[in-house]
């Protein structure tokens, strides 16, 4: 049985008293790309560096493709690409300069591999780090962490300051990861980019996990507004006996309402009560989604 790419349990980091990070039990599985959703001071750069040691939790325990985090560091690190959400590089290197410093520490690494990064994320890595823009940097720090192949690569923020065409190489990039049966593990509140390729998103506020779900899943739970079409009128009454169903509205033939549960339950409750012509269903997105876990309910 392969091992998780990731499993923490109980996982809590407190700086006093504030609480970083409380009781997280989390599994992400060997081959998905697994999308870590919640705003700045949720707690996703602390569990990151939680689990690959950089800090030490309050209490908890957390394993990295298999290996005890704290007593198999070093060895962790021969297997992880790691991208933090303020990577710092050597101003007067140039980009080639600070890749192959970083693939000397790992022993070296495949340099046609390199260069095909490169290539894939329009990278110049001629200037000097220091001249670089934020999305320049980026990239070399996208390049560092994918290029030695890792069975698993974690990333916080890795979208800061690149463009529309190159973000879209980028999520190409992690989907291919993913099916060569390597881990992506991707710390985020760019929720579109989330969206593109997760197959399983965690959902953290204050500190809590709050959710575990595939993207496809949250979405069919969330709100979305239905507008259903009939060949005659129809009593609504059924719809609105309807766990998930608010504000019921008909209009002539159509019937229009806020629906939160699986939109097949509705649309057999809708061929029992009429002759269905037509559906329409403004579906919501990973953002509204979001937004649910952060308008006042607890965690």
């Amino acid at each position: 049985m392969t091992d998780p790419a990731i499993l923490t349990e109980g996982l809590t980091k407190h700086y006093g008293d504030v609480e970083a990070l409380n009781e997280l039990d989390l599994e992400v599985e060997t081959g998905e790309v697994f999308g870590f959703l919640g705003p700045n001071g949720a707690g996703k750069t602390t569990m990151i560096r939680t689990i690959l040691d950089l800090i030490r939790p309050t209490r908890g325990s957390a394993k990295v493709v298999g290996l005890d985090s704290h007593a198999d560091a070093v060895e962790i690190r021969r297997h992880i690409g790691y991208l933090p959400s303020d990577l710092t590089m050597y101003p007067r290197l140039t980009g080639r300069d600070t890749i192959k410093y970083f693939a000397n520490l790992r022993g070296g690494v495949d340099w046609s591999y390199v260069e095909e990064l490169a290539e894939r994320l329009q990278a110049d890595l001629s200037p000097k780090v220091g001249d670089y823009s934020s999305g320049n940097r980026q990239k070399v720090g996208l390049i560092q962490a994918f290029m030695n192949k890792p069975k698993l690569i974690v990333m916080d923020e890795p979208s800061s300051g690149l463009d529309p065409l190159v973000q879209r190489e980028f999520q190409r990039m992690m989907r291919e990861v993913a099916s060569e049966g390597r881990t992506i593990f991707l710390s985020s509140h760019t929720l579109s980019e989330v969206q593109a390729v997760a197959d399983r998103v965690g959902v953290i506020r204050e500190g809590y996990l709050v959710e575990v779900s595939s993207v496809d899943d949250l979405r069919s739970k969330a709100i979305r507004s239905v507008e259903l079409r009939f060949e005659g009128s129809v009593e609504t009454s059924v719809f609105e006996a309807m766990d998930g169903v608010t504000d019921v509205q008909a209009t002539n033939h159509h019937v229009r309402m806020s629906y939160g549960g699986n939109l097949v339950d509705l649309l057999r409750a809708a061929a029992d009560v009429g002759t269905l012509v037509d559906v329409s269903s403004q579906e919501a997105d990973l953002e509204q989604i979001f937004l649910t876990y952060y308008e006042g309910s607890e965690a």
